[in-house]
């Protein structure tokens, strides 16, 4: 029988209140966000989107916001830009770290320690430090202003790097031995033992690289200047800033628009999320 204590009774309360609250801080400027999104601006004429706790309670609906967004701001052309760099972006990040980790993880060679704290201490570099010698590089290939300008200078992340070689340390080095015994290659452990075991990790990192590329802007921005039909939402939505200076609601509109995609992808795999990063963490 379990004994009742009110002590931990209260931790338990004060716990969950304490959650709850974080959990509210942080779902509150979507919500608050959504609720414009929807509301009928011509029945809220001159009502302030300010005006809290008002604007959180529509007091019509409607998805033509979404509409007006989508077909006077030619929408379409910039999620179509959004999904091609955040793939390639996706695709070459877990390739990248998934046979760069391996070396470091499982081979033995002189001076791999020494080249996997090198990788490390780049992590406490600001990214921007790379800009200028990316786009003097990308500029001398002829990549600069293209999707692949873009996304070869973001795949290989000493981040993806080391999520991927802390899954590989946890599988077993016997697997490897055995199936070295069988005849097999290097690369052929790496894509039949090394990466369906680790799938975890690559979800988890998939998803960091998913969520990062499809909101950054100021490499895209950069990387795209003079280029404007390639350039992605998250660029685009400075535009639309300006386009509906006055209009809030399109605002907002376009703002749900860019988010929801990443949150479905997220709700999706958020199983696998959780069990990647703990690989990480081990």
């Amino acid at each position: 029988m379990t004994r009742f204590s009110p002590r931990k009774s209260m931790n338990l309360l004060l716990s969950y209140v304490a959650l709850s609250l974080i959990g509210l801080f942080a779902v509150f400027p979507f919500l608050w966000t959504f609720a414009i999104s929807i509301t009928d601006k011509t029945v809220a004429s001159g009502v302030s989107i300010f005006d809290f706790p008002a604007s959180l309670f529509p007091k019509a609906i409607t998805f033509n916001n979404f509409i007006e967004v989508y077909t006077v701001f030619n929408l379409q052309k910039y999620l179509i830009n959004s999904l091609i760099i955040t793939s390639l972006t996706v695709v070459g990040t877990l390739i990248v770290s998934a046979m760069a980790a391996y070396p470091l993880a499982k081979l033995e060679f002189p001076g791999r320690d020494i080249i996997f704290g090198a990788m490390l201490a780049t992590l406490v570099l600001p990214s921007e430090t790379n800009f200028i010698v990316n786009v003097l590089t990308l500029n001398k290939i002829g990549l600069l202003g293209t999707y692949w300008g873009v996304v070869i200078p973001t795949i290989a992340t000493a981040f993806g790097i080391f999520v991927m070689r802390q899954a590989y340390i946890s599988i077993p080095s016997s697997l490897l031995e055995a199936a070295r015994i069988d005849g097999a290659t290097e690369l052929q452990i790496i894509w039949r033992i090394m990466i369906p075991l680790a799938r975890p990790a690559l979800t988890a990192l998939g998803i960091f690289t998913l969520v990062n590329t499809w909101n950054s802007y100021f490499w895209a921005s950069v990387a795209l200047l003079g280029a404007d039909d390639l350039q992605p939402l998250s660029v685009a939505m400075l535009k639309l800033k300006g386009q509906f200076n006055h209009d809030s609601f399109n605002v907002a509109a376009g703002a749900m628009i860019m988010m929801i995609p990443v949150l479905i992808v997220f709700v999706a795999a958020q199983k696998l999320f959780m069990r990647g990063l703990e690989g990480a963490v081990k």
